[in-house]
């Protein structure tokens, strides 16, 4: 029960970010949002490697994902990142992959 407790604490920033998506409309303000949740998480519970992690999936993911568009896999409605996905969804993933690292750290401890 504890490390699921932690996991749900840990998830908090992700899951406040996905809930922000369809009440903010305006993807520059949103994404000015995502910018101040990440810098909140990190200053709140920093940890090791979380920059790297960030940095990581930020720029990993806009990759896959310029890929996937270019290769009509997907087709985002809001375009205000290269008039080709949203602005705030490379800090959604880049968080993504924080939130991932900082999961499978309590899965593999050994409470």
């Amino acid at each position: 029960m504890r490390k699921l407790k932690r996991i749900f604490l840990d998830s908090i920033p992700v899951l406040a970010m996905i809930g922000l998506i369809p009440l903010v409309k305006n993807d520059y303000i949103l994404t000015s949002l995502f910018v101040v949740i990440i810098i909140l998480a990190f200053l709140i519970h920093p940890r090791k490697y979380d920059r790297l992690a960030f940095a990581v999936g930020f720029f990993l993911m806009t990759l896959a994902e310029y890929l996937f568009i270019s290769t009509g896999v997907e087709i985002f409605l809001r375009n205000s990142l290269f008039g080709l996905m949203p602005l705030w969804l490379p800090f959604l993933w880049g968080y993504g992959f924080v939130s991932m690292k900082h999961i499978v750290q309590i899965l593999t401890r050994k409470d």
